[in-house]
């Protein structure tokens, strides 16, 4: 596993992401953060809410916006435990988020450093700053093991 401690935000969407896996979701969790403290959380909820929007950053940017009073959220960070798809990198680019944590890269679905690679597009509205890796093996074990036991 990590040979540092995770930051408080990257454990909290971590265990969000099991909490996806005991509801029967692909183990993915995400937090929003603002000078450090969680103001949305979110986990995939896909298959309990039958809704393809229903990826754990979009329930945490809708929560986080909600509570902040406004659709730009500039000075908050995301954390999450799977690289963004498309669709929740360009939420994570309307919402104008400062920077994204993501722990397990995803070279079939992912759109950061794989596939679309949306924040290198010249019509990408906002580029968080993007920093990968940070509790991979963590979150790397969790989605390997919910593929595997369907398998």
């Amino acid at each position: 596993m990590t040979r540092w401690p995770l930051p408080d935000p990257m454990r909290e969407a971590l265990k969000l992401a099991q909490e996806a896996e005991q509801a029967g979701e692909v183990p993915v969790g995400a937090v929003v953060t603002r000078n450090g403290a969680i103001i949305g959380r979110g986990r995939n909820v896909t298959r309990v809410r039958h809704d393809p929007t229903g990826h754990a950053e979009i329930v945490a940017i809708r929560e986080a916006a909600r509570l902040s009073g406004s659709e730009r959220l500039t000075d908050c960070e995301i954390w999450v435990t799977l690289e963004p798809c498309a669709m929740c990198a360009g939420a994570i680019s309307h919402a104008r988020l400062a920077k994204l944590y993501y722990a397990a890269q995803d070279p079939k679905g992912g759109a950061v450093a794989h596939g679309a690679r949306v924040f290198d597009h010249p019509q990408c509205l906002h580029r968080p700053d993007v920093y990968p890796g940070l509790g991979e093996a963590e979150a790397g074990l969790l989605l390997r093991s919910f593929f595997a036991a369907r398998r």
